[in-house]
């Protein structure tokens, strides 16, 4: 559901987006969604989360707090266009879609930004002038790379026309940073530099086992799910009793069904004939029972 909200808030816009939409997208049932979240808002937070702690993980690939202001700002900023460039939904959420949303996404955004600023504001400390710097330089700074980032995110959504690589935009952005705190040769000599290389990085290559999954992950598909994760071993008639299905028929041909979709596997049948089923999940099972799980927690806490 999450990847879902990622997905359709970047196609239409937050504005233009529903529960609906997102149901559909993700394969799951309304009711499953109002059991993970409370509305649309919830689920927008929880994407936002996921997509911020996403960034974090590329900014803070080989960040050395030893290193120098310049070079630490460097590499973040490098792993910053590198995240947009691999994850434009992501990147889209983050930079465009948050504007305007409310104060619960604002809060997010605004924590997420104080960080930022409070290590740009690092450059103070090898600034000869620090004392003459405005005390709002680096949310100024901030907020001049966050305007063409998000100009060039706009500017490429609809065309599908080959695009300039962001990573291009490092020195140029860099040249930005680095002026007011060391003054304009520092800047023409980042801006000068060449653009870096991009760094290989191992990537999943689907993060979501329900893309392709051929069915709707009803509420009582989750409850079957959870209830065969926590008593592995469990006959139909257990598994019926614990997700709350009385229905022997429905609890048979829904069991059934998630076999064939290879989500869970018997491991009793046809050793002794009239002996009850055992069933248990799947490796792709696990998956989505945690997937599920994950979904549940994060929509608690938001």
């Amino acid at each position: 559901m999450i990847t879902a909200m990622i997905d359709v808030v970047s196609e239409r816009g937050r504005s233009n987006a529903t529960v609906a939409h997102v149901v559909a997208r993700s394969g799951v049932s309304r009711r499953t969604f109002y059991e993970v979240f409370d509305d649309f808002e919830d689920c927008f937070l929880a994407a936002l989360d996921q997509s911020i702690a996403c960034v974090s993980e590329y900014v803070l690939e080989g960040y050395d707090p030893a290193e120098k202001w310049r070079i630490r700002i460097r590499i973040a900023l490098i792993g910053l266009l590198e995240f947009l460039e691999d994850e434009p939904g992501m990147g889209r959420l983050c930079l465009v879609e948050t504007l305007g949303a409310g104060p619960k996404v604002h809060e997010r955004r605004t924590a997420a930004l104080d960080a930022v600023i409070a290590a740009v504001e690092e450059g103070r400390r090898e600034s000869r002038s620090a004392a003459s710097l405005p005390p709002l330089t680096g949310e100024g700074v901030v907020g001049g790379v966050l305007s063409v980032l998000h100009a060039r995110l706009i500017s490429r959504s609809g065309t599908g026309e080959p695009r300039e690589s962001l990573l291009e935009l490092i020195g140029p952005l860099m040249g930005m940073i680095v002026l007011p705190y060391l003054g304009p040769a520092a800047a023409y000599r980042e801006t000068s530099q060449p653009a870096p290389e991009r760094r290989a990085r191992a990537r999943a290559a689907n993060g979501d086992p329900l893309r392709d999954l051929e069915m709707r992950l009803t509420y009582r598909t989750v409850r079957v799910l959870l209830s065969i994760a926590a008593s592995p071993g469990a006959s139909n008639r257990e598994v019926g009793a614990a997700a709350g299905i009385d229905d022997q028929g429905q609890i048979s041909k829904l069991l059934s069904r998630l076999e064939r979709l290879g989500l869970i596997e018997n491991s009793g049948a046809g050793q002794v004939r009239g002996a009850p089923n055992a069933w248990g999940l799947t490796k792709q099972g696990v998956e989505v029972e945690q997937l599920v799980l994950g979904q549940t927690s994060v929509g608690q806490r938001g």
